[in-house]
């Protein structure tokens, strides 16, 4: 596709969110500097080498060979751009902190190489004033002027790792730190969205995403406590979800599961309760729902000792077969998947395990977890030979029918299976 007016867009972080941007843009007509500070990225984008299977090996091919779209590890590269996006990670520290380490670094990169006039853009999900009191002092040192000699804006990213949303269906948020900043950003966002969405400030469309992602989590929550309360009373769940949404008006449908994972539901909810602190009005009931959903995966490990003690086993000796570490079905990504806690339990009481996951042949290391495993092949034999089966991720490529026919025990985190259709003692957890 050509533009009549191409620009050149960096966007730092190929990732899960810079690279379907990337993308983007770059089948808009524009040249795309695509900056990430892992050097295997770009040789991989160069070689049109799928890190990102989610997203299909037709984008990597288009990027390979497209000469609008250049990946580097050089940061001078982005001092041709007209306009730079962040999309870096903003987790949370060990004490549920904001950790802005990747946002700091990247607005001093910035600083350092951006052209006059460069329109700067922060997607990262962050609290209300993120851009304005940490961004904006970066970018102004040594007497830069905003509105003269750069533009700020921010444009919370809306990604959903599984869904086959394009980018340009998704409704774009954009608050800028002054008037012009906020119409270049809007006029930026025009060329790859059909609908951009200008707010009054980028306090408000920070403040939008949080309540987005805590309007989740909170109602993950609530489902999930329901679950832990009716399977005292013997009342199933699922199919009480599954009445309640015949309701045509005043209810959402949620779905309990093993805990939440992703690098914006579990997290999110800490950024805004932080934020809360921080404005002198602490928030009870997000924080509560972070602490219900952090509770899930031991919820799970205690459902498999509860299992094997049926047959006066336990846990520890006793060999689990998990299906499924991604936190999300169909996707590769193991961001705050409640796998890991899950697995890091089992192991420390002394369980055996294993997992199989057609999406996540090894099981990366990650900030608070290293649990060293690779994904087995699903056999007749690796089922059987399993104390228990426990299904923690649902993807579609998994074959559920093998596990109701071989194995021994299962546990069902995602209601995939029923107690009619596995052969061997089962329950959902």
């Amino acid at each position: 596709m050509s533009n009549a007016n191409p620009r050149t867009v960096g966007i730092v972080g190929l990732g899960y969110v810079g690279l379907p941007l990337s993308g983007a843009f770059e089948a808009a007509g524009h040249h795309v500097i695509g900056f990430d500070v892992d050097p295997s990225k770009p040789k991989k984008l160069d070689q049109a080498d799928s890190y990102l299977p989610h997203l299909g090996q037709d984008l990597f091919d288009r990027l390979a060979s497209s000469s609008r779209f250049q990946p580097t590890c050089d940061e001078n590269a982005l001092a041709s751009c007209d306009a730079i996006l962040v999309c870096v990670p903003t987790p949370v520290d060990e004490d549920r902190q904001p950790n802005l380490t990747y946002v700091q670094q990247t607005f001093e990169m910035i600083r350092r190489v951006h052209a006059p006039g460069c329109l700067v853009v922060l997607e990262s999900t962050t609290w209300p004033g993120t851009t304005r009191e940490v961004c904006l002092p970066l970018l102004s040192s040594g007497g830069r002027t905003l509105g003269k000699d750069f533009f700020l804006a921010f444009a919370p990213e809306r990604e959903d790792p599984g869904r086959d949303t394009p980018i340009r269906s998704i409704p774009r948020l954009v608050g800028g730190l002054d008037p012009t900043s906020g119409a270049q950003a809007v006029a930026l966002y025009a060329e790859v969205c059909d609908e951009v969405v200008p707010v009054g400030s980028a306090e408000v469309a920070e403040a939008a995403k949080l309540l987005e992602n805590t309007y989740r989590a909170v109602n993950i929550a609530l489902v999930n406590e329901y679950k832990m309360i009716l399977e005292r009373m013997g009342i199933d769940i699922h199919e009480v979800v599954d009445a309640a949404s015949t309701k045509p008006f005043g209810f959402s449908r949620f779905d309990p599961g093993p805990g939440l994972g992703g690098h914006c539901i579990p997290v999110d909810p800490w950024y805004f309760a932080w934020a809360a602190s921080r404005a002198g009005h602490p928030s009870r009931f997000v924080e509560l729902a972070g602490e219900i959903n952090t509770q899930m995966p031991r919820h799970v490990v205690n459902a498999v000792a509860s299992i094997l003690a049926q047959d006066a086993k336990d846990l520890d000796g006793s060999s689990v077969l998990v299906l499924g570490v991604a936190y999300k079905k169909n996707v590769g990504d193991v961001r705050e998947t409640p796998a890991a806690p899950i697995v890091e339990d089992l192991q420390e009481r002394g369980a055996q395990v294993q997992y199989h996951d057609p999406l996540v042949p090894n099981f990366p290391k990650m900030r608070r977890h290293d649990l060293g495993l690779h994904s087995v092949p699903l056999t007749e034999q690796v089922v059987q030979d399993a104390d228990v089966v426990l299904i923690v991720t649902d993807h579609d490529a998994i074959d559920f029918s093998l596990v109701a026919t071989a194995a021994k025990r299962v546990v069902d985190t995602r209601n995939v299976l029923s107690e009619a259709q596995v052969q061997g003692v089962y329950r959902r957890a």
